[in-house]
């Protein structure tokens, strides 16, 4: 019997609302004072409760002396209760999407190389269209095969890969002078973008930070984009832009990034 009372709490009643209902299946019609003694309640509030399910129209009160109730059928009320909620649910699918704008997906802290390396297993192995992902090449061994497998799937794989990177599927720009980034870093950064629709960045043997967040993941996928772009610039036109901007591209370090600064471009 408390199994069907949660649960007809879980569908909008109360507890003496449940109980009173109940009651009243087991005899009907009753008076008040007959309700309250079956249904274990104080019969101050016998009243009360009675006067409630009537307004709802899940009890019917008679017009004779004293006043006795009896409930609707069963049937009856769990048809109303299915109404009521698939009316709700329609409700809400039509109206949800309209105050989408006014939300902004979470941002979570993702703690532990175990349970960071299994996120991002989570994240390759559920992706649909494409990956972009920048990783160190002692990280990318525990990817690898999510990755290759994702590749064999149809999606486009890009990668930008530190510290004697090697892969022989998917576009890999190779980032190099991987130990110095890693100093100046404080630690070996990942980022992962898949779909548009996740995305993951921080250290990898620390922590990092995963959201669905559209706005975040925008500015994640341009970050690891204009990093392709420099790469690829790099790899064709090496003398050139040592030529324009000194070994390590000092001169355009120190043109952009103020030498007061803290921050550490790589």
């Amino acid at each position: 019997m408390k199994e069907v009372i949660e649960s007809l709490k879980e569908l909008g009643l109360n507890s003496y609302e449940a109980k009173v209902y109940l009651a009243l299946l087991k005899k009907h019609p009753a008076t008040g004072y007959e309700i309250a003694k079956l249904a274990d309640i104080p019969q101050s509030r016998a009243y009360d409760t009675l006067k409630s399910l009537e307004n709802e129209r899940i009890i019917i009160s008679s017009q004779e002396k004293p006043q006795k109730y009896s409930p609707i059928k069963p049937k009856e009320l769990t048809k109303r209760f299915r109404r009521k909620m698939q009316s709700n649910l329609d409700f809400l699918e039509k109206k949800l999407p309209d105050v989408k704008d006014s939300y902004n997906e979470p941002i979570h802290t993702i703690s532990g190389s175990f349970e960071i390396r299994n996120k991002l297993i989570e994240i390759i192995n559920s992706a649909k269209r494409d990956i972009y992902i920048e990783i160190w090449s002692q990280d990318f061994k525990f990817l690898e095969h999510s990755l290759f497998e994702a590749y064999n799937r149809g999606l486009d794989i890009k990668i930008v890969g530190y510290d004697n990177f090697q892969c022989a599927f998917g576009t890999v720009y190779k980032h190099k002078n991987g130990r110095e980034i890693e100093f100046s870093l404080g630690g070996r950064l990942v980022f992962l973008i898949a779909d548009n629709t996740e995305g993951l960045f921080g250290k990898i043997e620390d922590r990092v930070v995963w959201t669905e967040n559209s706005e975040i993941i925008f500015l994640l996928k341009e970050f690891v984009i204009h990093d392709m772009y420099l790469l690829d610039i790099e790899e064709n036109f090496p003398e050139q832009l040592k030529y324009f901007y000194g070994a390590g591209l000092k001169k355009l370090k120190d043109k952009v990034v103020n030498k007061s600064s803290k921050y550490c471009m790589h």
